[in-house]
């Protein structure tokens, strides 16, 4: 025996003797918890389903902007040959290793900056590549200036 007083091997009750669990009763528990466990998984399923939509479409939104982006950019004369500076930090087996930043000429920062104010952006974004994106209501502000400003220019 141990400190408790209960036998080391086994717990010395004999299982002959003993009268079966209802069998009633532990489908009963077993049917609970199947419930319990399907209804739960139902929720989940459903969160992570609209959670999923709302990504979806938050992805669509940007590829849309960013195809926007990239066709403003296509429609200026000379961009062709321009290049631009990298810093780009890659993690490689648990150790991070920064690339060195390639100096070319391009478009200079400060011209960049001062574009985005112009447009109504924060030029901050630049220096946070990896902020969320801003809501739609400053992407609107952004298409109805450039929209105001397309129709003095014909």
């Amino acid at each position: 025996m141990d400190e408790d007083g209960l036998p080391l091997m086994g717990s010395g009750i004999d299982l002959t003797k003993v009268p079966a669990i209802q069998q009633k009763r532990t489908v009963a528990f077993l049917n609970q918890f199947v419930v319990h466990t399907v209804q739960f998984l139902n929720r989940f399923s459903t969160v992570c389903e609209e959670k999923l939509a709302d990504l979806s479409l938050r992805i669509q939104q940007i590829e849309t902007t960013l195809n926007i982006l990239d066709a403003k950019l296509s429609s200026i004369p000379g961009l062709d040959d321009v290049t631009f500076v990298s810093s780009v930090s890659s993690v490689t087996n648990g150790s991070q290793s920064e690339t060195t930043s390639e100096l070319s000429q391009g478009v200079p920062v400060m011209a960049i900056r001062n574009k985005m104010i112009s447009e109504g952006l924060d030029p901050d974004l630049l220096e946070r590549p990896d902020a969320p994106v801003p809501d739609g209501e400053s992407e609107r502000t952004v298409e109805e200036s450039s929209d105001s400003e397309s129709s003095f220019s014909d």
